[in-house]
């Protein structure tokens, strides 16, 4: 029986894993800042990144790490303060268990790292010739990209040691618990298809389910190595999406909107311009690689997220 360690365990993404690993017949260890007993397969274990304080003994009894951890990009307001502590959370996290492996005797033989599209920027900053962001295509140098880009080389250190990297530029993650579905819903309930600023920005997004999966390939699979993006085959606009849910959830009444790009700005602040942005990114690599979508398409992962709420 394998032991997966995983950072943001009771996240989004980790939660749909670990219930995943679970299923599979893995042990699950979860790190977090507040220890509680076991439950089943899985198992806690205390770490604090800020302090760089982590139970050596859990890292000692992986086979592999996921690291998930990071605070939540759309979660608040983008303060100076805040857009720190995006940083931090992940770069001093990565710092933590690439120090730790380092330090300690060890069986850990990969590590899978949590990345973002955030990597890419904006549609206009493709390679000339290229219809889509591939994982080649330098890092943006506004605050996402800059961002990613001190995260990914945190975790970088693991393959001098021999351990197999992977890491998933992971899209906008479609879940009914949290994250960016919920409030693309909350105006359809009204009534109301919410368009943002023209609607033409492309988003690139991902069924948590196959967001989960991902990570379980990677674990899985031992040839697997390098960066990959963790985005569905067919990114859609803003206007797609929104109106897609509208028809779904209720048929022919609903209102079109359009949410001017002012209004935004005036909300959001700086954090509009990842709402207003436009990333087309190929999920072609990891399809490739072998890895099949349950959720290829918008509606059937809009079909999937409203007839069955428990995903």
């Amino acid at each position: 029986m394998q032991t997966v360690l995983i950072t943001g365990g009771t996240g989004l993404v980790g939660s749909a894993l670990t219930r995943l690993l679970v299923n599979k017949g893995y042990q699950v260890i979860i790190l977090t800042r507040r220890s509680k007993p076991a439950e089943g397969a899985v198992s806690y274990a205390e770490w604090d990144p800020a302090a760089g304080t982590i139970d050596v003994k859990a890292v000692q009894q992986a086979d592999m790490i996921v690291h998930l951890a990071g605070a939540n990009v759309g979660e608040k307001r983008w303060t100076k303060k805040r857009k720190q502590e995006i940083l931090d959370s992940r770069v001093k996290s990565a710092n933590l268990i690439v120090q730790t492996l380092q330090s300690n005797p060890n069986k850990c033989r990969a590590v899978i790292s949590a990345s973002a599209i955030g990597w890419y920027g904006d549609d206009n900053l493709r390679p000339a010739g290229k219809t889509m962001f591939t994982e080649e295509a330098p890092a943006d140098t506004q605050y996402l990209g800059a961002t990613c880009k001190e995260w990914e080389e945190s975790i970088q250190p693991v393959t001098a040691m021999g351990k197999r990297l992977v890491i998933l530029r992971s899209g906008i993650v479609l879940s009914n618990h949290s994250g960016a579905f919920p409030s693309f819903k909350k105006p359809v309930k009204m009534g109301f298809a919410a368009i943002l600023g023209n609607g033409r920005q492309v988003i690139s997004w991902v069924h948590i389910e196959d967001a989960a999966r991902l990570y379980l390939f990677a674990i899985e699979n031992e040839h697997l190595q390098g960066i990959f993006n963790a985005v569905a085959p067919q990114p859609v606009t803003n206007e797609h999406l929104t109106v897609t849910l509208a028809q779904k959830m209720k048929g022919k009444f609903y209102i079109s909107i359009n949410v001017p790009s002012f209004l935004l700005k005036i909300i959001l602040g700086e954090m509009s311009v990842e709402v207003l942005k436009s990333a087309t990114v190929s999920s072609a690599k990891i399809s490739k690689a072998g890895f099949q979508f349950l959720y290829p398409t918008i509606n059937v992962a809009i079909d999937s997220l409203i007839g069955r709420l428990r995903v």
